[in-house]
């Protein structure tokens, strides 16, 4: 799918939300040029459980695919000349430091737009552009926190408690990406470029849309946190995540007869459905103890039998085995110069039956940094005397 193509991007974007949106639009096509430091960028240095794979750090290899590397000193002005040539012939500049900082550096939205009035500029922040919160920083736990999400996913027992993943990250990146596309459509059809703020706290409000939309109207609860084993402050009785006799499951809507039928359990026959809700306390263990009694493959074709929704509670493992993802093929070994393959999350969609290929495996730092640096004008010789000097970093050749 190349429906990008022909699209430059010049991204200064590092940590996840940024290079994860970059990404997506690589993608699809986009020729994008990931701008970092000499030394590499922050996502290069660090990645969840101290792992790496042939140096490079987990978080960098998870988010970088599809992507040109050029390393660039933007503490020298030598090295902000050449990034300012490089954002003026760009149809998208996206970035991802603190509010003020490309401004400062003369790269902000103004001095770009200036010399390239058609310019998608894209900045993304922990909180936005502005307000009281604009020089916190925007981390996804931090944001998970502030914005409602580990509340609403803890439990009356054990508290507040942090998604077990980058949610807000993702999530945001997904909201960038879509951002860049619709204002480059916008251009296709009035020719006009466009400023874009994308935050981690709107993105983490958005993400809890339906939650929200039920506090906000109507009486409020006296808390949003929820009942052991139930799946979330809003949901009636048994939706939730149950313990078997081997592992867990977890049960959706259910009428109470043929919950009642299924698990065995008249006594669940006493409740209407219309008090799965304010009843849910009550019902809850019940189902509980129930669903000790057996095992969760048992369970399962139970369940099934008597047209209950239900899925197992898949670990890690459990889902690269799935029959369903082996058959969407969502994830993908590739080969890069390194000794070691790569396994990394495919492209979630398909295109005429087909997903995106990786062009372009995350790249070691620098390594088109000649090339890009080329294809703006400058001469070898010069390319290599800025090298020597430490304002840009050349690293080995392109894979």
């Amino acid at each position: 799918m190349n429906a990008l193509e022909g699209i430059k991007v010049v991204s200064f974007n590092h940590f996840l939300m940024g290079p994860a949106a970059m990404q997506t639009l690589g993608d699809l096509g986009a020729d994008v040029i990931a701008v970092e430091p000499v030394g590499g960028a922050f996502q290069r240095q660090w990645g969840g459980g101290n792992r790496k794979v042939d140096g490079e750090s987990l978080l960098f290899l998870c988010a970088n695919r599809n992507k040109r590397s050029m390393a660039l000193d933007l503490k020298s002005e030598r090295g902000v000349e050449i990034a300012r040539k490089l954002v003026m012939g760009a149809d998208v500049v996206a970035e991802n430091f603190r509010p003020g900082v490309m401004d400062r550096l003369g790269l902000g939205y103004e001095d770009v737009k200036a010399e390239n009035p058609g310019v998608i500029y894209a900045a993304a922040s922990g909180y936005g552009a502005g307000g009281p919160y604009v020089n916190r920083p925007g981390q996804d736990m931090l944001i998970q926190a502030m914005s409602g999400l580990a509340a609403v996913s803890g439990d009356d027992e054990d508290g507040a408690h942090p998604v077990g993943v980058s949610a807000v990250d993702h999530h945001g990146a997904m909201i960038l990406a879509m951002s860049i596309l619709a204002a480059l459509i916008n251009r296709n059809r009035t020719g006009e470029g466009c400023r874009i703020d994308v935050n981690l706290l709107s993105s983490a409000i958005d993400l809890q849309m339906e939650s929200l939309t039920c506090y906000l109207n109507g009486p409020r609860p006296e808390t949003i946190r929820h009942p052991k084993h139930s799946g979330g402050w809003m949901f009636p009785a048994p939706y939730g995540a149950y313990n078997t006799k081997d592992g867990q499951l977890v049960l959706s809507f259910a009428d109470m007869p043929t919950l009642a039928k299924a698990l065995d359990t008249p006594q669940l026959a006493e409740f209407t459905n219309e008090e799965t809700f304010p009843r849910r306390e009550e019902i809850i263990p019940i189902v509980q103890g129930a669903l000790l009694k057996r095992t969760t493959k048992q369970w399962e074709d139970i369940l099934t039998e008597h047209k209950l929704w239900h899925a197992p509670v898949n670990d890690y493992a459990a889902l690269e085995k799935d029959p369903q993802v082996a058959f969407l093929g969502s994830f993908e070994i590739i080969q890069r110069s390194t000794e070691t393959p790569l396994t990394v999350v495919k492209h979630p969609v398909q295109y005429n039956g087909k997903v995106p290929p990786v062009r372009l495996p995350p790249q070691p730092l620098g390594a088109q940094t000649a090339e890009v640096m080329e294809e703006l004008g400058y001469a070898r010789e010069e390319i290599e005397q800025l090298a020597a000097d430490g304002i840009v970093g050349l690293g080995p050749t392109a894979e």
